[in-house]
């Protein structure tokens, strides 16, 4: 499994990825099919700022993590809310935690000083992965979202990523953060490195 940055290229898989929730399940709330130009526009939009990843295997993409602002108002630009979905094949096999790790050390070492994750409940699969990566519960918000035929819970999960006392710094770009951390330039999507 290769973990690198989510280019431009992928957003059809990730699209098809994201749609196969949209239309079975109630883990994403969204009623409509999106499309690989919608998520490309809100990847782009963000880039700058909000790493999207993408999980490769045999040159498919397999799944994808990424990040997005928790909130909107200024003094909340330090926190993250995070996101992560496999294509069903490759679902409880494993592969979620390593991506969602990779997610979280490069939030980290661009300057987040915390992330949040929700699931629509009950999703154990979702809880066990927080869990195990050291988020903390922190609370459950009932019945808020209306998807196939009934009210749905969502939990949230936090991790902090800095000690409580670290002021906040400019936050760095995913790109020149994953340069340092995993490899440099010849580490990314279209490189000569396999």
């Amino acid at each position: 499994m290769i973990h690198r940055l989510a280019i431009a290229a992928d957003f059809d898989a990730i699209a098809a990825i994201t749609n196969h929730y949209i239309r079975t399940t109630a883990i994403h709330f969204g009623y409509e099919d999106v499309t690989a130009d919608e998520l490309r526009t809100l990847f782009v939009a963000g880039e700058q700022r909000y790493p999207w990843l993408v999980a490769e295997l045999d040159g498919e993409i397999a799944g994808y993590a990424k990040a997005g602002a928790w909130r909107t108002r200024a003094a909340y630009d330090w926190i993250a809310e995070s996101g992560i979905y496999f294509a069903p094949a490759h679902c409880g096999r494993g592969h979620g935690a390593p991506l969602y790790r990779r997610l979280l050390d490069l939030l980290r070492a661009q300057g987040f000083h915390a992330v949040i994750g929700g699931a629509t409940m009950p999703n154990p699969a979702s809880a066990r992965l927080h869990e195990q990566l050291g988020f903390e519960p922190c609370g459950i918000v009932h019945e808020v979202g209306w998807k196939h035929d009934r009210w749905h819970d969502v939990a949230f999960w936090q991790l902090r990523l800095a000690a409580s006392g670290h002021p906040a710094q400019p936050i760095r770009t995913p790109e020149a953060v994953w340069d340092e951390l995993f490899g440099g330039p010849e580490a990314r999507p279209g490189s000569s490195r396999p």
